[in-house]
């Protein structure tokens, strides 16, 4: 039984498409860890997987749109979701309820027990699975879903429960072992085949004959001949407890994988239920084909400040079909990094298939998404800041490839403005040449300046907006850059007015 909720074709493989080092950065620098923790919604579980999903995007368009259906059948139909999702874990952990003895001395016998008693109370799940997917068929409309239903209906027909059941039943063997073999070499045993044991009718029940055959008859003082006989019927168990095992294995996969995959439609569940409350726009972004160079947003806002924050977040509106670059800056907290971070998160939400913070949001799907933000010292101060920040920008051009996505955000500040510039403009004309987007946020005027002056068609520079009295609105226009950030307005809000008129003063 396959589950395909993820991809119309497979079960997925979740495997990063970074490494670890480069993976947890990303993480850092775009807050994802917040993202992760509102969609687990207190279940650690759910929490893993979508740490999983995110950060292994979808290249293929048609494929986040399958899921975006799912998706959509899912907040459309949250509670047998829930259901399925909660048979689908019970059904994975079912070894759990079952004694662990007889896989440690191996018995086979003993093993049939158990293989047996998993496996009733897996069919047991898959009952409640067929009849939560009975009641809510029509509910849904999506192709994945659908398929899904239709597999069940098929797949775990009455006939097949109850000739389940019925199978089941007599791998208990309640009417004892029929065993056959034959004689090989040095008079040994051979082919030793468990048989089905014929059902006894109502006389034979009654006057216990139930004997047509040969049988055997151990003294209760014989020890010896009562391990010879468990032995020989432990021969002809083997085989069978060996494939009760395999399925049951098997069925326990289907549900690892069912849990698995309806955990991070779950978590999508969880993480739409306090954007909702908190009347935050959400959409499902449209995807255009790989390296097509389109992007574009309405009220576009960051999914981690939107969730710690009871205030009211910001969006920004942005057309940049065919811009290689997005430069931004302006104004000291104006809203720069956090507009690079929603960029940055509605990527990766919308190549995983989920939805994202924004009235409206339209982008081309990114080879990679890897980001260079400003740090702290090296605590251990090994090295200035400039040789930390070019060592992390030389594992991201190790590990970048043709229409990526690289955010930096106040890269190579660490040095004089001249050196600084020099290096970003370097680094900035390699990406954009070799077909990778960049969205950089700088407070470098003569970097910014510079790549103004190209006039390039293809880079487009955006400024934080600050009105005349130093009030930011933390939105972005399409601006030329200034030489200056505004630093006295912070000098004001901190220091006070009076103390930024003294400073004027002395000065």
């Amino acid at each position: 039984m396959k589950v395909r909720l993820l991809h119309p074709d497979h079960d997925t493989a979740l495997q990063r498409r970074l490494p670890p080092a480069l993976t947890m950065m990303v993480e850092d620098d775009l807050e994802l860890r917040t993202l992760y923790n509102a969609m687990a919604g207190g279940d650690e579980f759910v929490r893993d997987i979508a740490a999983q999903v995110v950060p292994a995007g979808l290249r293929d368009p048609a494929v986040i749109t399958y899921r975006q259906q799912v998706l959509a059948d899912c907040l459309a139909n949250p509670a047998p979701v829930r259901q399925m999702y909660a048979i689908a874990a019970d059904g994975a952990e079912v070894r759990r309820k079952t004694f662990l003895g007889a896989m440690l001395f191996r018995d086979p016998e003993a093993i049939l027990r158990r293989s047996v008693r998993i496996l009733e109370l897996l069919v047991g799940n898959l009952k409640q699975l067929r009849a939560v997917c009975d009641r809510h068929t029509a509910d849904f409309d999506s192709a994945g879903l659908r398929q899904f239903l239709a597999m069940i209906a098929e797949q775990l027909s009455d006939d097949y429960l109850a000739r389940l059941d019925d199978e089941l039943a007599e791998l208990h063997l309640p009417r004892g072992l029929l065993l056959s073999a034959r004689l090989g070499l040095g008079n040994k045993g051979r082919r030793h085949i468990l048989h089905r044991a014929a059902k006894l009718s109502w006389w034979e029940r009654l006057t216990g004959n139930a004997h047509n055959g040969f049988g055997f008859t151990v003294d209760e003082h014989d020890q010896a001949g009562a391990e010879a006989l468990t032995a020989l019927g432990g021969r002809a168990i083997n085989d069978v407890a060996n494939t009760v095992t395999q399925s049951a294995d098997h069925v326990e996969d289907f549900f690892a994988r069912l849990r698995m995959e309806l955990a991070f439609y779950l978590g999508c569940l969880n993480l739409h239920a306090p954007l909702t409350e908190s009347n935050v726009a959400t959409c499902f972004p449209t995807p255009t084909p790989i390296g097509a160079h389109r992007f574009s947003c309405r009220g576009l806002c960051d999914v981690g400040l939107c969730l710690t924050t009871t205030r009211r977040v910001i969006g920004n509106d942005l057309e940049a079909d065919n811009r290689s670059l997005i430069m931004v800056t302006g104004a000291n907290e104006g809203g720069k990094s956090t507009f690079l971070r929603s960029v940055g998160a509605a990527q990766m939400m919308m190549q995983a298939g989920m939805f994202v913070t924004a009235e409206s949001f339209l982008a081309d799907v990114s080879n990679g998404i890897l980001t260079h933000f400003k740090r702290e010292e090296d605590a251990t101060l090994t090295r200035g800041k400039l040789d930390e920040e070019l060592a992390r920008m030389s594992n991201i051009v190790d590990y970048i490839g043709l229409n990526s996505l690289v955010l930096c955000n106040e890269s190579f500040a660490s040095t004089n403005e001249r050196e600084g510039s020099q290096i970003a403009r370097t680094v900035i004309d390699a990406f954009t040449d070799a077909g990778i987007k960049v969205v950089f946020v700088t407070h470098l005027y003569d970097l910014a300046h510079s790549l103004h002056a190209r006039q390039n068609p293809g880079y487009l520079f955006l400024r934080a907006q600050r009105r005349d009295d130093g009030v930011r609105t933390f939105r972005l226009i399409e601006a030329e850059p200034h030489p200056t950030s505004h630093g006295e307005d912070s000098f004001r809000r901190v220091f006070g007015v009076a103390a930024a008129a003294a400073q004027t003063a002395g000065s």
